[in-house]
């Protein structure tokens, strides 16, 4: 401990209490016999949570690249630390108006599309107690605010697997997102596109969902996820059944049909859509 003080310049008094709560955290362990101190398990942790999230930007960026070009959108990937959401990628579409964004920023998981993914990816009850703590801010008229109707709209981007910003954080910018999926089935990251809405009204947003599950899909696979491996798929409005085969309805087999889909011509199909909307490129 003396050697610590000194060595980060705090008095000896000061230098015990952060090692005792370090310690208690598990950032830090100590040995009983010597007294000396080395580096905790909860560390280790979080080298390799900083690993995995290097890993999943690398792979992530020239799918993002070719979405952005294929949709016209700007596409980014984001993750959820607490209560906030980050993003950690970003691509543009090649043309003179882009949106003010940075990697690195973050945003309310409850007026995002890519915070609603990732808040939806949460067990039920862990949705329940996030939604009591949450700052409901509102920024525009169509945010939500009220924590029964976030757990409605959460309840629906579950079963559907999409998740939609109809200017809830700002009134002129639209949004979409799906999840990202890694080798455990775990819901890691939202990958999304977003764009102003005199280009991506609701039908051309809808449109272009497709090929956005098709690059979340091709992320997840480089992430070591297959169908498998994804829980178990939640019923709801959105979800095809197959009475059939005696499988449980869920949207992991309507994203590969519409991967499969998207995959046969993500561009082509994508740039279609944004024609026949009539928005500009």
């Amino acid at each position: 401990m003396g050697e610590l003080a000194a060595a980060a310049g705090l008095h000896t008094s000061t230098a015990f209490h952060l090692l005792r709560t370090l310690v208690g955290l598990g950032y830090l362990d100590q040995d009983p016999e010597s007294r000396l101190y080395r580096i905790g398990s909860r560390l280790f942790a979080l080298a390799a949570a900083a690993l995995d999230e290097a890993r999943l930007v690398a792979a992530a960026g020239p799918i993002l690249e070719r979405l952005a070009r294929a949709t016209g959108a700007t596409v980014h990937l984001a993750v959820r630390s607490h209560t906030e959401i980050v993003v950690v990628a970003r691509a543009q579409p090649p043309g003179l108006l882009q949106l003010a964004e940075r990697p690195g920023g973050t945003r309310p998981a409850h007026a995002t599309a890519i915070g609603k993914i990732l808040l939806a990816a949460l067990p039920e009850d862990e949705r329940e107690e996030l939604a009591r703590h949450l700052e409901l801010r509102r920024f525009t008229p169509g945010t939500i605010v009220e924590p029964a109707r976030l757990l409605a709209e959460l309840a629906e981007v579950a079963a559907s697997g999409v998740a939609f910003d109809r200017g809830e954080l700002d009134p002129e910018i639209r949004c979409a997102a799906v999840g990202v999926f890694d080798f455990a089935g775990r819901c890691v990251a939202a990958l999304g596109l977003s764009g102003p809405v005199f280009r991506l009204d609701e039908e051309t947003l809808r449109a272009l969902v497709p090929a956005l599950r098709a690059g979340a899909e091709e992320l997840s696979r480089l992430l070591g996820h297959s169908a498998a491996s994804r829980p178990p798929a939640r019923s709801g409005p959105h979800a095809p059944s197959s009475p059939s085969s005696g499988a449980k309805p869920g949207r992991a087999g309507s994203a590969r049909s519409s991967a499969t889909t998207a995959r046969s011509s993500p561009a082509t199909a994508a740039a279609a859509a944004v024609r026949r909307s009539g928005g500009k490129r």
